[in-house]
């Protein structure tokens, strides 16, 4: 996570200039916006990426799961009787689903 990204997530609908990520070289062309003081920012910066950590298990299912041309194809054919291609869909999940387990 970055200053600016802290800065706009304080403040979504501030305008303002942010050098090299650099606090300091901050230009803000909001006056009716209170500026976040660098401390604010600093402890918006860890709060983004602590939920960006919580949330890395997500990104590294969706790029394992199986497509979703293979789950239409499972339920039509398990529509008609045949549960053998959603029962293998489902454990491809689930599959992926315990190699990278939701943190408690």
């Amino acid at each position: 996570m970055d200053n600016f990204k802290a800065l706009k997530s304080l403040c979504p609908t501030a305008n303002f200039q942010l050098d090299e990520n650099d606090y300091d070289k901050l230009i803000w062309h909001s006056p009716e916006i209170n500026i976040p003081t660098l401390e604010e920012v600093t402890q918006e910066v860890a709060r983004l990426q602590a939920e960006y950590n919580k949330t890395e298990y997500q990104r590294q299912r969706s790029s394992e799961y199986p497509d979703l041309k293979e789950f239409v194809d499972a339920y039509y054919w398990a529509q008609n009787g045949d549960n053998t291609r959603m029962d293998a869909y489902i454990v491809k999940c689930s599959t992926v689903k315990n190699k990278y387990p939701k943190p408690e």
